[in-house]
């Protein structure tokens, strides 16, 4: 490559570089109120009874399998290819499909499971479509667009009202322990709900499918060693790739150092100690059968979920004996 070439390709990757680093506001100057607090995490009070087979929809919301659904639009945005969908009762889905469909309903549900708002989602493993591409389909996940609640707005990781708050560094520890590494601001959401449904405002990190697998950022060694949002961050729902990768490297007094190769590097270096305790001392909550029937809901064999569920557990362990 040429000398102005090679410039020129610097320039430019230093500007993508720019546009795509999260801004991170270290901390608040004071911590939200109560009734601001719970629109993050509410104290789940009944963890030990949750359903995570059926999720935070329960079984009244359940996607209907087997079931033909008319389709409403085509979803050409992000990762996973999917629908607008409505179904047979005339409610509203946004359906995922691909190789993110299993790990976003996992995930959702173990999020849920402790505290943090999350949407009604299923796992349909079998479903047609009328209208559209019409015919039998491949398996997706089937979010609820409820005509209760509507979507106001995205929420970024970087700043927010609740930095230095301890169920925020919680939710990072959370994703981590999960490996969902797509962290980028259009995936969290704030919800406004127009029923009196308590807290009435919420933030949700919502698409999380690219969660169970292994952090791969790429690097464009040829230029700079810098990690690039959109270059591949990570695989998704690989169980091979999930078990291979570590989780805590170092903690010490005021700091924890994770195996979780980012670039938001910024927003990992603002979690503590004591959060990853925290996070993990509840997940450690969660019973084998809650755990199991969160694998369940997504369609995965006996095997490949009881090996997630191990390797799971492994880093929940290492989270408890921060010191």
């Amino acid at each position: 490559m040429n000398a102005p070439l090679l410039r020129a390709s610097i320039l430019v990757t230093l500007a993508v570089v720019a546009a795509c680093a999260p801004r991170v506001r270290l901390t608040n100057a004071t911590p939200p109120p109560a009734e601001k607090f719970a629109e993050l995490w509410q104290f789940p009070h009944d963890l030990a009874s949750r359903d995570l087979f059926h999720g935070p929809g329960g079984t009244d919301a359940k996607a209907a399998a087997d079931a033909t659904y008319t389709w409403v639009s085509t979803d050409t945005t992000g990762f996973s290819p999917g629908y607008e969908v409505r179904g047979p009762d005339g409610r509203t889905w946004s359906v995922k499909l691909g190789v993110e469909a299993q790990s976003e309903v996992v995930a959702s549900r173990v999020l849920w499971a402790i505290g943090y708002h999350q949407p009604a989602t299923y796992y349909v493993p079998s479903w047609q479509l009328a209208g559209g591409p019409s015919g039998q389909q491949q398996p997706g996940r089937f979010r609820l667009e409820s005509d209760d609640a509507e979507v106001i707005g995205d929420w970024s990781w970087g700043d927010n009202d609740f930095l230095g708050t301890q169920p925020y560094q919680g939710l990072i520890v959370a994703n981590i322990v999960l490996s969902n590494w797509d962290w980028k601001t259009s995936n969290n959401k704030i919800y406004r709900f127009k029923s009196s449904t308590s807290p009435p405002q919420r933030y949700v990190v919502r698409d999380v499918g690219a969660s169970l697998g292994k952090t791969k950022p790429s690097r464009l060694l040829w230029i700079l060693p810098i990690p690039v949002r959109g270059f591949g961050q990570g695989s998704r729902n690989d169980i091979d790739d999930f078990e291979s990768q570590g989780f805590i490297t170092r903690a010490d007094e005021g700091r924890v150092e994770f195996d979780f190769d980012s670039i938001y590097g910024s927003v990992v270096d603002l979690v503590h100690p004591s959060s990853v305790r925290w996070a993990a001392e509840w997940l450690d909550r969660l019973s084998d059968a809650q755990w199991d029937d969160a694998f369940r809901a997504a369609d995965y064999s006996p095997d490949v979920r009881a090996r997630f569920i191990k390797k799971i557990k492994s880093k929940i362990a290492e989270g408890r004996a921060v010191s």
